[in-house]
């Protein structure tokens, strides 16, 4: 019990710090400024109630209140004191306008994570995961190869799938054949989250800050794979540090067969050209990609009405129409005959998306409150935080996103929009993502598997290994710098052009 508290009362503290760091949103109407309401009473206020917010945030394991319930209220008290702050300076539309452009973009990451998880759910249900684990478990490799195979894995389909969603997929095959090993499975774990956060830096379907970059247009689809050798460096010092610690043996092979269900393989192949048709929407049309993804996912329903009709009298439907439909967002009398991609789309992770509702509004309101330019001029401007430059404030940030979830600080450093170069925005989208996987509760993938391998992959666990993730951090920057060097000095706007 003194391990949790301490643990806590470190998070709080951390947690406090970071406040002071990356909270910015710009009011996205024609010619609109942004008053300078921090030193209010509203400002304070307002810090204060995401303070607490973002407390029981942290604290989800021990307190076991879902994430997404103390930032939903936290963005709505937020809010009424940006209202009311407005309106006392003279300025009562400035608050609605504000939010409004939050909203806007809130709705395409809904939208195109919705659609995202709807093919992963889906391919899931098809048993296109089960197969692969089953295909693994069954091979009877060492305890040492395992280790390297699911990292491998995690590194190669974070990238096309997401890195919460592989790490699961791949701890599943871990614990799996190395039941009762606790040593193996936790170095299992780490090796996983590392991987699976670094092969999600390089790719904008890899992970949520790599998404809002793209969808922002700072980086293109292409220039993103510039951080492919640094993301793999990242992974690699990390997991060849550890594998030494890997137990020998080789476990007896585990006989399990998995039959993919109809249709699964076409919808992993439907899957990879929705991905594509929202990378051309977005390079060759100008088009939000999340319009192509929610074309793709009209393809997706379209073929679950077929798979449907084929199905229709099967034993698989037979055993769909007996199952507990008792989600919540399926009435009783309208359950499903069959195959129901309406049930597939309910199962989508909604808590984390309504705490990406309630961080993006929560940042937009304190950002509205004037902590932009304070945080940019602290952080970018002239010798950069605390004399340390452009480079190392977004080094910085990458350790911040290991403290805090790095969806909040990258959001911020986006609403900031500092005056960078392309190499400059690639460096803060590489930290970002690869930087949670210094500590456990860093990034989506490691709490998830604190969850998962309970007991055995924990906090502490993870942090005895820190150094040797952090020396990965560090390489990882390193590589970026010296193979990227031309892109440092390369100015967005020219970017942009040579497109």
């Amino acid at each position: 019990m003194n391990k949790l508290t301490k643990q806590f009362s470190l998070q709080s503290l951390l947690t406090f710090l970071i406040l002071l760091l990356p909270f910015s949103m710009v009011i996205a109407s024609g010619g609109g400024t942004t008053a300078d309401l921090t030193s209010s009473t509203y400002g304070i206020i307002a810090v204060i109630v995401f303070i607490l917010a973002y407390s029981l945030v942290i604290g989800e394991e021990f307190l076991h209140l879902r994430k997404s319930k103390p930032v939903l209220i936290a963005a709505g008290i937020i809010w009424i004191l940006v209202g009311m702050a407005y309106n006392g300076i003279g300025e009562p539309h400035a608050a609605g306008i504000a939010v409004k452009h939050n909203i806007e973009e809130y709705a395409e990451l809904l939208l195109f994570l919705l659609a995202a998880m709807t093919y992963i759910n889906a391919l899931e249900e098809r048993n296109i995961f089960d197969a692969l684990r089953a295909w693994l478990v069954s091979r009877g490799y060492s305890l040492r190869t395992v280790f390297w195979i699911t990292g491998l894995l995690a590194f190669v389909i974070s990238p096309i799938a997401d890195n919460l969603t592989t790490a699961l997929l791949m701890a599943a095959v871990a614990m799996s054949v190395g039941a009762g090993n606790r040593i193996f499975i936790v170095l299992a774990c780490i090796n996983i989250v590392v991987a699976a956060n670094a092969g999600g830096a390089f790719s904008p379907f890899g992970d949520i800050t790599t998404l809002m970059v793209w969808q922002k247009g700072i980086v293109s689809f292409q220039q993103f794979f510039a951080l492919m050798l640094p993301s793999l460096v990242n992974w690699l010092i990390p997991a060849a540090i550890m594998s030494f610690s890997v137990p020998k043996g080789n476990p007896a092979p585990i006989e399990s067969k998995v039959i993919v269900k109809r249709g699964g393989y076409f919808m992993i192949a439907l899957f990879l050209f929705t991905i594509a048709m929202a990378v051309s929407f977005h390079n060759f049309l100008h088009l939000p990609p999340v319009l192509g993804m929610m074309t793709g996912l009209g393809l997706l329903k379209l073929f679950a009405f077929y798979i449907k009709k084929k199905e229709a009298g099967t034993p698989e439907a037979e055993s769909l129409e007996n199952a507990d439909m008792s989600s919540p967002a399926l009435h009783a009398e309208e359950k499903p005959v069959g195959y129901d991609i309406f049930s597939i789309l309910a199962r989508a992770e909604w808590d984390t998306l309504m705490f990406f509702y309630g961080v993006i509004l929560c940042v937009g309101g304190l950002g509205t409150l004037g902590y932009l330019a304070m945080i940019s001029e602290m952080m970018y401007s002239g010798a950069g935080f605390m004399g340390t430059g452009i480079t190392g404030a977004n080094i910085i940030v990458g350790v911040l996103s290991a403290i805090v979830d790095n969806i909040p600080v990258m959001f911020a450093v986006l609403t900031m929009n500092p005056d960078m170069s392309l190499g400059q925005w690639l460096l803060v989208t590489l930290t970002a993502g690869v930087g949670g996987s210094m500590l456990s509760i860093g990034s989506a993938a490691g709490v998830a598997l604190m969850g998962q391998a309970r007991g055995m992959y924990t906090f502490f666990a993870h942090m005895k290994w820190t150094w040797a993730i952090a020396l990965g951090y560090a390489a990882s920057i390193w590589v970026h710098m010296w193979l990227n060097a031309d892109l440092m000095d390369v100015a967005i706007n020219s970017a942009k052009a040579a497109q």
